[in-house]
């Protein structure tokens, strides 16, 4: 059975942010992931993963003005300065959290936006933070993501995902790879990952459609946790999706999951 984080930013929102932290352990899960650590202070969450035992699997570099409908800065050639700022920031973090992995949002390109400039800013920018990562063991990733929720999000494909790993050529730069977007926006996902599994350092979990969790959709999630065994899978599945109901009732494919393991 897969090791699974539980995303805070997602699930346990009955509960105030710190809080979720002590649900999550109540609910076993090992790990957890979120959008975004910098509103609160890192020794706080520090100590909330540390008196639950939590492993913090991965949060996201900053990605901009997110309320304002930023989805990151990495392809904005005008942006260097503030997205080399940025890998600092969340780097200092990762080391008071523990965290090993660190996932970059590409940004959206607008109608008549000039790709081959944002794709070089972007392999540029991914090769300094990688870098940057890399000085402290830490491992960067970026994730294809479907166009319906984010439109003109830059990177919607997982082959071109992979293009610019290849292009950046750091041994540390790898996929997060999210099931529900690939779903929608490309099908085929055991295949997929066979294909790119050397590449695939995070999974990420929700189904479709909705945005639900597993079982609510056309997703076949118990194919896709034992093809994932199977295929050697190691890494964190992280559950981000929106619960139909409570936290807790959303549960029940984990603990199903769990009950057929034991």
């Amino acid at each position: 059975m897969p090791k699974f984080a539980a995303n805070l930013s997602m699930l346990f929102t009955e509960l105030p942010f710190l809080d979720r932290f002590d649900a999550a352990a109540s609910a076993g899960f090992k790990g957890v992931e979120f959008l975004f650590p910098y509103d609160y202070d890192a020794d706080d969450l520090a100590a909330r993963l540390k008196a639950n035992g939590l492993t913090q699997a991965l949060f996201n570099l900053p990605a901009g003005n997110w309320a304002a409908g930023d989805r990151g800065i990495a392809i904005y050639p005008n942006l260097t300065g503030e997205f080399r700022e940025s890998v600092a920031r969340a780097v200092k973090y990762a080391k008071a959290l523990n965290c090993t992995q660190l996932h970059c949002l590409a940004g959206t390109a607008p109608a008549g936006a000039d790709h081959r400039a944002m794709r070089k800013t972007y392999v540029e920018n991914l090769a300094f933070a990688a870098r940057a990562l890399a000085d402290e063991g830490m491992t960067l990733l970026i994730e294809a993501i479907n166009t319906r929720d984010i439109p003109n999000y830059f990177l919607s494909s997982t082959a071109k995902a992979v293009d610019v790993i290849e292009s950046v050529g750091a041994p540390n730069l790898r996929l997060q790879y999210d099931v529900y977007h690939m779903q929608i926006m490309e099908g085929d996902l055991t295949p997929t990952i066979d294909k790119y599994l050397p590449h695939i350092a995070h999974v990420q979990i929700a189904d479709t459609p909705g945005r639900h969790e597993p079982g609510t959709g056309e997703i076949n999630f118990p194919f896709i946790f034992d093809h994932l065994d199977r295929a050697g899978y190691r890494g964190w599945v992280g559950c981000e999706y929106k619960p139909r109901a409570s936290t807790y009732d959303s549960l029940g494919w984990l603990r199903s999951l769990k009950a057929r393991s034991d």
